[in-house]
């Protein structure tokens, strides 16, 4: 059986996980994923999300 989720469903649970159990404050998260918005304008945007990609792809491998 296969699930598939998105990265952001995965992000946001860790996100809320973070803010729940450890502490984080519900700003700083929210400032990380500003920054975040505002780093994939800049020239490192292609790079990140080829990046990302790789990594979900290695995580995901191939299940012949």
């Amino acid at each position: 059986m296969t699930v598939s989720l998105p990265l952001v469903a995965v992000l946001g649970f860790f996100a809320w996980g973070a803010v729940k159990f450890l502490g984080v404050r519900t700003w700083i998260v929210v400032l990380i994923a500003l920054f975040g918005f505002w780093l994939s304008d800049t020239f490192l945007g292609p790079a990140i999300e080829s990046g990302t990609r790789s990594g979900v792809d290695i995580v995901n491998g191939s299940h012949d």
